[in-house]
């Protein structure tokens, strides 16, 4: 096990080591965050899920250096909608549903060029795609498992929506005795007043769901750690 870090966060310091903690990117696909994409069929402004790249972009080159297992998520299903439940298909009133023709390629359909990840945030040899037919990235998938194999206590969490698979995600960690922080700057919603009420949800009640802080933050204390590994120092925790 490495040393602790320390970050500053809300409620309070978020302490972890790099080898129990993993940076969970969720749903950057296409369909979410590209024009054309689902997410812009239902009548949203997809630069406001933009806006979450580029600082996404610079705290994942940080977890790679400093080691840190990556997990990619993605939100989707099988070609012949078997796992998708018919009232998620019939829910709102989008003007084109899951597994319908898009510009993208069928909407929200594994395989499909729209379900992929962004070229910015494309996962590297060794990194982990959890696909996943709802919001949580626990339900129906071996992403618990994963977890438990790699001996992983602390979750990183970073994507979209803050308010829906963001959320989820978060609270089902929670349940599941996880401690997770949630990267301000590195998730993103359609809707700014539910981006603000969603991250003051994550830490309200001294952290009833867990801790959140923004990258530069995240991005120092990795940083500092990898500089003291490297240098072969003993590592101190970094003060909130």
């Amino acid at each position: 096990m490495s040393d602790p870090i320390t970050i500053p966060a809300q409620p309070g310091p978020f302490p972890f080591d790099v080898a129990s903690t993993a940076l969970v990117v969720i749903d950057m696909q296409r369909d979410f965050l590209l024009p054309g994409g689902f997410g812009e069929t239902l009548g949203n402004d997809v630069a406001l899920l933009r806006q979450v790249v580029p600082p996404l972009v610079e705290l994942l080159a940080a977890a790679r250096a400093a080691g840190m297992l990556v997990i990619h998520t993605r939100e989707g299903h099988e070609p012949d909608l078997s796992d998708c439940p018919p009232a998620k298909l019939r829910r709102g009133k989008p003007s084109a549903r899951i597994g319908d023709p898009g510009a993208l390629g069928r909407i929200l359909i594994r395989g499909a060029y729209g379900h992929d990840i962004i070229d910015e945030l494309a996962p590297i040899a060794g990194e982990i795609v959890i696909d996943k037919p709802g919001k949580g990235a626990f339900y129906a998938t071996s992403f618990g498992d994963v977890l438990v194999e790699h001996g992983i206590t602390h979750l990183i969490v970073t994507g979209v929506t803050t308010e829906v698979c963001v959320h989820t995600t978060v609270r089902e960690a929670n349940d599941r005795g996880y401690d997770a922080l949630v990267v301000s700057d590195c998730v993103g919603s359609y809707f700014p007043e539910f981006q603000q009420i969603g991250l003051q949800m994550i830490a309200a009640q001294g952290g009833i769901f867990g801790w959140v802080a923004d990258s530069a933050a995240v991005i120092a204390g990795l940083s500092a750690g990898t500089a003291l590994e490297t240098a072969g120092a003993p590592h101190t925790a970094l003060a909130g």
